[in-house]
């Protein structure tokens, strides 16, 4: 009875493992119906960081040149075209001579725990690496990463995880904590040496809030003397009603390090 026990135990695991330890594509594909058919602000194409495509996002800077291209990444649970922080970033940075390619990231079901997350971020540097070739395509070599709340921890995780990526600049929004090391914002920075602004709100979620000092450790640990914070006085962790001075802080942040050479189009 024990033996048949066990044995129906394994085959429970091996059936629910396989959910938990992958992206939701059902949900994936699901978002991406939504935003093809009501997309207004860009085009949307398919990258391919492995056997299946994800969705992204991509915008034309609209100025005469081009500064370079910033990888724009949602939350937890999100979408490439969400409306807080994602939707304001990729559409108005191209005015300002960025063209942005907003990509889908792991996702899982509403109702997952931002724990739950863990086994995804094996998804994250093959995802991040077909946004970098795309727009090496395009002929855009400056290249920053500017991700919100979980999508900044998998920011923070590739980044330090790999240290000979191209990335010339990171803009972290929203960064949590973790007591997971490769989903600890914190933990990761200690890695990451380029520029990094660290922009959060004074109504942030607490977690954020709470570590404030520890990612400035952090940065500090890994001599990242390019590591600023900035508080934006008044906003939540969506930046509702401030994403005017979101897109500004964030524009001008990578105008001054990461300004590349300007690439005409």
């Amino acid at each position: 009875m024990m033996r048949n026990l066990y044995t129906a135990l394994l085959i429970s695991f091996a059936l629910v493992s396989p959910l938990l330890a992958a992206s939701d594509k059902a949900k994936e594909q699901r978002w991406a119906d939504q935003i093809v058919d009501t997309l207004m602000v860009g085009e949307a194409l398919w990258l391919e960081p492995g056997d299946e495509p994800i969705l992204a996002l991509a915008t034309e800077h609209t100025t005469e040149e081009a500064k370079g291209g910033a990888i724009v990444v949602h939350g937890i649970g999100a979408h490439p075209n969400w409306p807080e922080v994602i939707h304001p970033l990729r559409s108005r940075l191209p005015d300002h001579g960025w063209m942005t390619l907003s990509i889908q990231m792991p996702i899982l079901e509403n109702q997952a725990d931002a724990r739950d997350y863990e086994p995804l971020f094996a998804e994250v540097t093959p995802r991040f690496n077909a946004a970098i070739d795309y727009l090496r395509e395009q002929g855009i070599e400056n290249i920053v990463i500017l991700a919100h709340s979980m999508g900044a921890a998998m920011s923070t995780h590739y980044l330090a995880s790999n240290p000979d990526h191209p990335i010339r600049a990171f803009v972290g929004i929203g960064m949590n904590q973790s007591d997971i090391d490769i989903m600890d914002n914190a933990t990761n920075l200690e890695k990451i040496t380029i520029p990094v602004l660290d922009l959060y709100g004074s109504r942030d979620l607490d977690g954020v809030m709470a570590s404030v000092k520890k990612r400035a450790t952090g940065a500090a640990r890994a001599g990242n003397d390019n590591y600023r914070q900035v508080e934006i006085m008044g906003a939540d962790h969506f930046f509702n009603g401030r994403a005017d001075t979101l897109v500004k802080r964030v524009y001008s942040w990578i105008d001054s390090h990461a300004p590349g050479e300007e690439v005409a189009r």
